[in-house]
């Protein structure tokens, strides 16, 4: 199945392993809390859409459209974007030799990571190999997982929420192998966006713990405090316990660090959270004095800023904090967790928050908590006009994934069920089916169709690859007997070898 991505067939085998997660940061790290009086941690987050726009339809890495069309809008970029996605494997390493101690947190989705491998980009994939193995880079870099197609999560139907999460999980176990993957222990929402309908956001909390995810990053618009106020500005520096309800009134929780201010690359492209953090004070956790983290995250190669300016701006913050001593030091989000869960801190100890709008909510549902009123409780809060939503919260307030999208919602969640339907009861009964290629091959179709991408750009081309993986999606599934895996794998009468 090598024309395929790696995104299925090892579920449980990977959900096993994700729950043995001993201490990883505490043991090798080489930063003593009691010593710093300020942290920041920085991430990067990369991404390139797969579409269906390669020879004859075929997928491709956007990234490889980009350098086989140079002319079109700002393709020129493609190579500059490659160079972004290798640039911290020469440039930690001559920070490590120059006497710092960088740290970078690491998201890149599944399709980037695919369609690199795809276009042959061996000088990509060598160095996030040497990021994600290398014993000494794993002190000072953190992979973060996410979904594997950038989708965002409050449009997704929920029980594609987990699908994603671990197709993810299988892309980089295949690629860096199952002790890299061992070592992921935080999350990043693509678009930072968080659900806030309750059983939406219950659910993805869920499917994180139960794929082993310990923390997620969650933008700081996004979540509210148990009174339903904004978060105090010293609370955005310490970690948070990110609480939900859903509505048959059962509770989960999971650990947030908190990514502050907008969406603005120059924060993290001119190391704005370093200079923030150096105006910071310790502060107070259960008791105990603890250096404040401010955390941020900005897409890796978008703008001019992240392609020029960061690598610069990045070493000078580094050189600019070497040997401080009693001050800011760089710390990635596990490392920071377990130093403090060393000192006695646990997430126990964190501040509860909630999703935006979920004070509103429970408010109205008042105590008779089931399904039918807290649905009865929304219709009725969106019918106020008063800027109440169910559709969550991302980096920006001013962008609906959900309103004029009709187009590609529809057929999203139409290929979702018809996926279900064909597969939940025979993959209970026989799980190695994930491991056919029909099940594979019908699983990609639906993870590419809720790529953000194809309505983060509007109407036109982006969505009418939509509607293409859809049509493609919906022809194998129309096609496809309910396949034991003896007979699963068969290639014949494939859709995709003569797309439309």
């Amino acid at each position: 199945m090598s024309d395929l991505p790696p995104i299925c067939g090892r579920e449980a085998e990977l959900m096993q392993l994700m729950q043995q997660q001993p201490p990883l940061w505490r043991d090798h790290s080489n930063l003593d809390l009691r010593a710093i009086r300020s942290g920041f941690a920085c991430a990067l987050h990369m991404h390139q859409p797969t579409i269906p726009a390669g020879a004859n339809g075929a997928l491709i890495s956007h990234l490889q459209y980009m350098a086989e069309h140079q002319g079109e809008g700002d393709n020129h970029n493609a190579e500059p974007f490659a160079q972004c996605y290798r640039r911290l494997a020469d440039l930690i390493p001559d920070l490590i030799s120059q006497g710092c101690n960088p740290r970078i947190m690491l998201d890149y989705s599944g399709n980037l990571l695919w369609g690199v491998g795809q276009m042959g980009r061996e000088d990509i994939t060598g160095a996030l190999n040497h990021l994600a193995c290398d014993p000494e880079m794993q002190r000072h870099v953190e992979w973060l997982g996410t979904f594997w197609s950038h989708a965002v999560a409050p449009s997704t139907p929920i029980p594609d929420l987990k699908l994603q999460i671990i197709a993810w999980q299988h892309q980089f176990a295949e690629m860096f192998g199952d002790d890299a993957l061992q070592r992921v222990r935080g999350f990043s929402p693509p678009e930072m966006h968080l659900p806030n309908h309750p059983d939406t956001l219950y659910q993805f909390i869920l499917a994180l713990k139960q794929c082993g995810y310990r923390w997620l990053l969650v933008q700081e618009h996004s979540v509210e405090t148990l009174e339903g106020r904004a978060l105090p500005q010293e609370q955005k520096y310490v970690p948070n316990r990110l609480m939900a309800r859903n509505s048959a009134g059962e509770t989960i929780g999971i650990t947030a660090l908190i990514k502050t201010q907008g969406s603005d690359t120059k924060l993290v492209g001119q190391m704005q959270p370093c200079y923030e953090a150096m105006g910071l004070e310790r502060t107070t956790l259960a008791g105990q004095e603890i250096p404040p983290l401010v955390s941020q995250i900005a897409d890796g190669e978008n703008g001019g800023v992240m392609m020029n300016e960061f690598p610069p701006a990045y070493r000078q913050a580094n050189e600019r904090i070497r040997g401080e001593g009693n001050g800011t030091a760089a710390i990635n989000g596990t490392e920071y967790l377990e130093l403090l869960e060393a000192a006695g801190i646990t997430s126990e100890a964190f501040p509860p928050i909630q999703a935006v709008h979920q004070q509103r909510l429970w408010q109205a549902v008042g105590d008779a908590i089931n399904p039918e009123t807290v649905e009865s409780a929304i219709q009725k809060l969106e019918s106020a006009g008063d800027g109440f939503s169910m559709e969550g919260a991302s980096w920006t307030s001013n962008l609906s994934w959900v309103a004029g999208y009709d187009n590609v919602l529809e057929p999203m969640n139409d290929l979702s069920a018809r996926f279900h339907q064909h597969f939940d009861a025979a993959v209970e009964d026989d799980p190695a089916l994930t491991g056919s290629r029909r099940y594979q091959d019908a699983l990609l179709h639906l993870l590419l169709l809720e790529t953000s991408c194809f309505r983060y750009w509007g109407q036109g081309v982006w969505t009418d690859y939509a509607r293409t993986l859809f049509r493609r999606g919906e022809i194998l599934l129309q096609r496809m007997p309910h396949d034991s895996p003896e007979t699963a794998d068969s290639t014949d009468n494939d859709p995709l070898k003569n797309p439309r």
